[in-house]
């Protein structure tokens, strides 16, 4: 493990920030930056956490440097469905359900699923049952040839547009997991060089099952001020027809069988 000092300067880097940007954000001098980092000042663990707020760490990795510098985790791991969680939990059910008819999910920071709704029911029919044990994998059950990916009219621009949002993650957050699953799904090819994304607002995802095309747009929402690392690392992942004919679908008696 690297001194709490040489992580701290690891984090500023990847923030692309100078140790005088951060002792003004964090109110402290630069020269007390320099010396943490350089292992000449012991920090307390309140400073710890203060430099790791300004430099966005992740509570998993705050509790790594807390460690580092000889001090006990602060953040605890709880399931979310477990009795600390419950309110959180109950919580996140009462979204979900009040979304449907129209899918909804909620996945980890590798893009596992934790719980859905019944709108996402539908899209398991006829995926390889491989796919389907726990954990599943959201990125997978969408790119693998035995998942969606055949029933995906513009594949390209959907893989595009995960490529950059993990791509996001990995920078902000390494993740030796989930290094692994862009590299096994996302690593860029020669279709992908004519789907830019940079330009769109939105990018829908359209699928056709049959002759029938349903298109969608999804809404990413994450909890505001989590002091446990299970609630800082979900997501909710939200669905929306973008057209009266994708709704009709969800409406019907033919969302049971797509």
């Amino acid at each position: 493990m690297h001194t709490v000092g040489e992580q701290l300067r690891q984090w500023r880097h990847r923030r692309r920030l100078s140790q005088l940007d951060l002792a003004i954000a964090a109110d402290v001098s630069a020269r007390h930056v320099s010396l943490v980092e350089t292992g000449k000042s012991n920090p307390s663990a309140g400073m710890i956490l203060r430099l790791a707020e300004q430099l966005d760490v992740p509570l998993r990795e705050r509790n790594r440097l807390l460690l580092a510098a000889g001090f006990a985790p602060r953040y605890p791991e709880r399931p979310l469905d477990g009795e600390a969680l419950s309110a959180a939990w109950d919580a996140v059910a009462r979204v979900l359900r009040a979304h449907e008819p129209y899918p909804a999910l909620v996945h980890d920071r590798r893009w596992n699923i934790v719980m859905t709704n019944r709108g996402i029911d539908p899209f398991l029919t006829g995926v390889a049952p491989d796919l389907l044990r726990p954990p599943i994998n959201l990125v997978r059950l969408g790119l693998d040839p035995r998942g969606l990916a055949p029933h995906i009219v513009n594949l390209a621009e959907v893989r595009a547009v995960l490529r950059t949002r993990i791509t996001r993650q990995l920078a902000a957050a390494p993740d030796p997991q989930l290094t692994a699953l862009y590299e096994e799904l996302l690593t860029p090819g020669s279709e992908d060089a004519s789907h830019p994304i940079e330009s769109e607002v939105t990018i829908p995802m359209i699928f056709r099952f049959g002759g029938r095309e349903l298109r969608l747009f999804s809404t990413t929402t994450t909890f505001g001020t989590p002091m446990d690392i299970t609630l800082d690392e979900v997501a909710i992942e939200s669905y929306y027809p973008t057209d009266p004919e994708s709704a009709a679908f969800f409406t019907t008696s033919d969302a049971n069988s797509p």
